[in-house]
């Protein structure tokens, strides 16, 4: 099925794979198709899926009790999302994820995980490095957060993440840096002159 070129393509970043283990790789997911502004996951639910986004884009947040958005993970193409402490140990979600484009995933359960970890080992390796390079981004976005001005914040959003400083409306990313739409538009006429 050619839905799963894009995720073998992914884990063969880190290892490769025979061609017994690709066809069995397919037994372990399932395709879904969400349209735009559908939730995957709410907050207070339990998360049963971990998604591969084929095409589209998500994201995660939660809304503080003033309402507010926080954004914490976006997830375009190739990459991966899901509440990870709700779908490790099946706790009530602490996070919403829906759908900001029409979205194409792959999804697997974490009994699926588990198994697929079961019947191809090193497909264990290959979880344990996106969850440890999810980790440091999650780290290094904390970091900045505490010691960077927003500025700095928009600065380094830019240069790590091109495709979506373009691809994502405005009050997305304000959303994300933790700032208003109106001071991202400051930063960016500043940063335009």
């Amino acid at each position: 099925m050619e839905e799963f070129n894009l995720l073998i393509k992914n884990i063969e970043k880190h290892l490769s794979l025979n061609e017994t283990e690709k066809e069995e790789l397919r037994q372990f997911f399932t395709f879904k198709k969400l349209r735009k502004r559908q939730y995957f996951l709410q907050e207070g639910d339990i998360s049963h899926y971990s998604a591969f986004v084929i095409n589209g884009c998500m994201r995660s947040y939660y809304v503080d009790v003033n309402g507010f958005e926080h954004i914490l993970q976006f997830a375009i193409e190739d990459w991966w999302i899901t509440d990870m402490m709700s779908f490790t140990k099946k706790t009530e979600a602490k996070l919403n994820i829906d759908a900001l484009e029409d979205t194409e995933m792959l999804l697997i359960t974490r009994e699926q995980q588990l198994k697929l970890f079961e019947k191809i080992p090193k497909l264990e390796k290959y979880f344990r490095i996106i969850t440890e390079n999810g980790l440091i981004s999650y780290q290094n976005r904390l970091l900045e957060s505490m010691s960077l001005h927003a500025p700095e914040r928009y600065a380094n959003f830019i240069k790590r993440y091109p495709a979506l400083n373009k691809r994502l409306p405005q009050t997305q990313i304000a959303a994300y840096l933790g700032i208003t739409p109106v001071f991202l538009s400051k930063i960016r006429n500043i940063n335009n002159q």
